[in-house]
């Protein structure tokens, strides 16, 4: 008697559930991604084998260029808010609020208090043609603004947010070794000790590896 065989039909798969998924899954992330402005200087700090990691909030960071320049920056756009205001009562200077709002978005910025207005007034395309000439934020002991920002964003940060403020030294590989002294020097003699130094993360050597 011959053998029956069943009819064979080639498997089908429905991949209309996956493609949704993938739509809904690209649309949440143009919705949601926010893209971060350019900062107005670009530094390559040295490398080290350390992997403690900085905190992920409530950080402050001085940026040292290989021109000697220090820009300050800091993550939360009340706390910018509230020291553009209070530096600026400081040495006279008023901003618009148009202005404080442009500053609060800002990552960093390197000018001094008095020019940072018509900094801040410029569009992003003419900002960042002019990054590579900005003198940077004073730091000499006659016109010490950068302790200003600092003091004045730490007080802001305790004020807005009950929290301390950590701050960061990320200096350029190139960095002038004096200039990055004279910055820790300014900061000693306000007693402010705890800082981190920021580095690129360099392959630690691997345990009885031929030399």
């Amino acid at each position: 008697m011959p053998k029956v065989k069943p009819h064979r039909t080639s498997p089908s798969l429905d991949m209309t559930p996956m493609v949704d998924l993938a739509f809904l899954l690209v649309t949440f992330f143009m919705l949601t991604t926010q893209f971060r402005p350019d900062e107005a200087v670009v530094v390559d700090p040295p490398s080290s084998t350390s992997d403690l990691r900085a905190p992920e909030s409530d950080i402050l960071t001085l940026t040292i260029d290989s021109k000697k320049r220090v820009f300050f920056g800091y993550d939360k756009a009340p706390v910018k808010e509230a020291a553009i205001r209070a530096v600026g009562a400081k040495y006279g200077v008023t901003f618009t609020p148009s202005q404080i709002k442009q500053f609060s978005l800002m990552p960093n910025f390197g000018v001094p208090i008095t020019q940072l207005g018509s900094y801040l007034d410029k569009d992003t395309e003419q900002r960042k043609a002019l990054n590579p000439s900005l003198p940077g934020v004073p730091y000499d002991s006659l016109n010490n603004q950068m302790i200003d920002w600092i003091m004045e964003a730490r007080k802001a940060n305790a004020a807005l947010f009950k929290k301390p403020t950590f701050l960061a030294i990320r200096g350029d590989g190139d960095a002038d070794v004096q200039t990055v002294q004279t910055v820790i020097k300014e900061l000693q003699e306000k007693d402010i000790n705890r800082f981190n130094l920021v580095t690129s993360l360099e392959m630690k050597p691997v345990a009885g590896a031929a030399q």
